[in-house]
Order: C-alpha cells, then structure tokens, then sequence
C-alpha cells in the first residue's frame, strides 16, 4: 500500500501536471496521534514540499498549519468511526472510476498512468480505495454535523449589520434578462445529407480506417481534436439517445446513425467499466439554409414589433412563441447556470450576446442575432433588459441570497468548531513536541495536545 501523504501528493501531482515527484526521502515517525489515527511526519513533510513547489503562502508556519488540516480530518475519520458510518463501496467504486478517469484525461492515456505508477489501472486503483474511502467517510461525517444547519432572517440581518465596512462584499454590475429563442428549420434534403456522410464514414471505418483519425478531420463537436474521445461517462450523464446507443455496444464496435439533441452521430466504444463508458463519436450537424435564418429572423422582428407597440408583453410572447423550454415557461426569463440566480455579470455573456446588452436601456429590446445554445446550436434570439444593478456593496434589498449564504456559512463554521472543540476533549490526542511551537487557528489543539 502506498502512504496517504504520498497518495495525496500524486493526486495533486496528476491534476497540476507541474511538480516533478522526485523527493528526498523522509525517516518517518508518528508526530500526532487522534483517537486511533495516526499522522506521520512524512504526512506534513511531502504536502509541504508540494505546497512550496505550487507557490502557496501561508502568512503563518505552513507546517503547522498542515498538521492541523492534519489533526481535524482524523478528528472526523475518528469519530465517523465510533459512530459506524459507513460509505457503500459502489460509492467508492464511482468516485475511484471518476479520478482514475480525469487522471488520464490529464496524463494523456492509461498506458501513461500506468507507466507513471508502474502498476495497472486495478492495482492503482487499490491504492486509491482506502484514501478515497476515508475521504468520503469525512465528508460525510461534516455533514451529519452541518448538513441541517438553517438560518433565519433575523439572523442574516444580524449577521450583515456587524459587518465591517471592508468586509461587505463589492458587487459587480449584473443584470436581468429575459429571451424569446426560435431555431431556423432544418430541411430534409440537409438532414439526408449529413446522414449519408456518416454512413460513408462508418463504411471507412469498418473497412479498417481509424476513428479517431476520421473524427478528427470530419467531426464538428468540441471533442474532435482528441479522436471524438470524451471519457468515461454515465447514463445520466450523456444524452439520452446517445447512452442507449453507446452502452449497447460491443468494444470496438460503431454504431448506426443516432441522432441526439446535439445533432447526429456515429459512436465507437472504447471501453465499459460497470456503468460507465468511454466512447469516441463524429458529430455533425445538418446545414441551416440561409432562407430558413431570412424566416426566422423577420418571425423575431416582427414579434419585436409587437412588443414595442405594446400589442403584446414581452412575457407572454416568450411564453407561446418561444422555442426554449428552460425560459418559455418563466416568460423568457433566464436563469444564470454558474449560481442558478436570474442575474449576470456582463462577463458571464457569450461575446455576441455581450456587445448587443452592454449599451441597453431597462424595458429595452434588442434586434434579433444570432447565438449558440447550451448544446452548441445555431438560435436566434431577441432580448429584453429587465432589470440591471450599478456596481455596489452588497445589501440586503438587492444581494439578500449572497449575504444569506455567507452568514449560512460562518455559522455552520462556528458549529463545526464547537464540535471539535467538544471532541477534542473527549478524545485521546497527542502532538510530538517538535510542533510545540505551532499557534494553531484553534487553540484547543495546543491545550490538549502537548
């Protein structure tokens, strides 16, 4: 079994690409003791030779502020223990099976991770379980501890009225809007087209030409540059139609046409651990011709039209004419998918949509232009700025959810140290004198530890 700090380094070592992993080798002993578990000093040594290798600052010692990081996760891990909480192990297959894969997406093949280890996938994967287990367990423990933690408005206004002035955040311009989105009509003769072009290609491909050289040169989905690669993935995480097709697959095996909301597609099954499936895949998507843009663009500017002449609300039209089923239903109004409020930065705006807003009114609407959805295709739309914030420090009339989460957060963090302080003090602790110099960020740890 490899040691947990140096399975923690490689995971990190893996992810930034950028620290060599040759290090001095550390004579170990145990330096604290929590409970049961043990932290060793080669557990402080090799995160802190990582730290410094990545530039991070700490304006205390670095080292002690490891081993208390250190201290509080075993003060969990023990705990979770006492009270026999458990992870499934499909749980863990899934979180193995997730890393392993973004590792050799990071690496570059599984013939590199394996080199790199020398060991096999499974045999990594071994050395992972336990580390990832005791993850998960901590995790899980914290939130039997906070998970229920709520918070009342007279909390939050308490909250935000002891803050200092230099402590309220500083709140970017955002705005509101809302949409009305049609998609030009694709014609039959364009769809036949595409279809017929992937046909030719399965041909090749079956014929002993590469995939992945033809995915390359012919696919149109962001994944082309790898081979159509897109790694291993679960049901509910592919389309639809796409996972049908996919895990009814054989290794190596192409499928027939299938078509999704992205366009259409032929697929090649790389490999099928459980549940998941690494796939490769040339997309293409059918051409727009330019009489079906010339229809869509008069149908929004005439309902442009209407609106402005009041003949119609901008709402209502969205609700009955638009064609995007995540904003039709709330008259138009979008929904921002980095924090699932209905405010924007500007910044958060694909370009195209940046230059048309940046200059608008409130109750203006824009002319129509085109766009990209969600799934990468072509829609036109029209505008209206509903709303839009000046650049402020955050209150409670306009950033009442954002101070709520922060006050939310300090009282969880104010829960949880209450906890550790009482386990703490319940619980066998010792710390080697060599960090009898450590100020830690909660002192009860020196109090009871030397």
């Amino acid at each position: 079994m490899i040691n947990r700090s140096i399975l923690m380094i490689i995971l990190n070592i893996i992810l930034t690409a950028s620290i060599s992993f040759s290090q001095p080798r550390i004579l170990d002993r145990i330096v604290a003791i929590v409970g049961e578990e043990k932290i060793l000093q080669s557990d402080v040594e090799n995160l802190h030779l990582q730290y410094r290798a990545e530039g991070v600052r700490y304006s205390g010692d670095l080292k002690c502020m490891i081993l208390e990081d250190h201290l509080t996760q075993c003060l969990l891990l023990n705990q979770a223990k006492i009270d026999s909480i458990e992870i499934p192990e499909s749980q863990v297959e899934l979180q193995l099976d997730a890393r392993l894969e973004y590792f050799i997406n990071q690496i570059g093949s599984q013939e590199r991770l394996e080199q790199y280890f020398n060991k096999t996938v499974l045999e990594i994967k071994e050395d992972f379980r336990g580390l990832i287990r005791d993850q998960l367990i901590t995790q899980e423990m914290q939130r039997n501890i906070t998970g229920e933690v709520t918070i009342t408005p007279s909390e939050i206004r308490q909250f935000y009225n002891n803050l200092p002035e230099d402590s309220i955040p500083y709140i970017d311009s955002k705005i509101e809007i809302n949409q009305i989105c049609l998609y030009p009509p694709v014609d039959e003769e364009a769809i036949l087209e595409v279809r017929q072009r992937l046909l030719e290609l399965r041909k090749r491909i079956n014929e002993g030409e590469n995939f992945a050289t033809l995915a390359v040169l012919y696919s149109q989905g962001p994944s082309a540059p790898r081979g159509g690669e897109i790694g291993f993935m679960g049901r509910g995480e592919l389309d639809p139609e796409y996972a049908k097709a996919a895990f009814s697959l054989k290794k190596g095996q192409v499928s027939n046409i299938v078509e999704s909301k992205f366009g259409y597609h032929i697929i090649q099954l790389i490999e099928r651990r459980d549940e998941r499936v690494n796939t490769r895949h040339i997309l293409m998507k059918p051409k727009i011709s330019t009489d079906a843009v010339s229809k869509t663009i008069s149908k929004l500017d005439s309902l442009a039209n209407l609106i402005r002449q009041d003949s119609i609300s901008f709402e209502l039209a969205a609700m009955y004419f638009s064609q995007d089923k995540q904003t039709n239903v709330n008259g138009g109004l979008v929904v921002n998918p980095l924090d699932n409020s209905t405010m924007f930065k500007l910044d958060d705006l694909q370009p195209n949509e940046y230059e048309v807003i940046r200059d608008m009114n409130i109750g203006e609407i824009t002319e129509s232009f085109e766009s990209v959805d969600e799934n990468g295709k072509q829609v036109y739309k029209i505008v209206k700025l509903k709303n839009s914030a000046r650049p402020h420090r955050a209150n409670l009339n306009e950033d009442y959810t954002l101070l709520q989460d922060m006050a939310l957060s300090v009282k969880k963090e104010k829960i949880f140290q209450e906890w550790i302080n009482e386990k703490i003090a319940t619980t066998y602790i010792h710390i080697d004198g060599s960090f009898g110099r450590c100020s830690f960020n909660n002192p009860t740890w020196s109090r009871e530890g030397f």
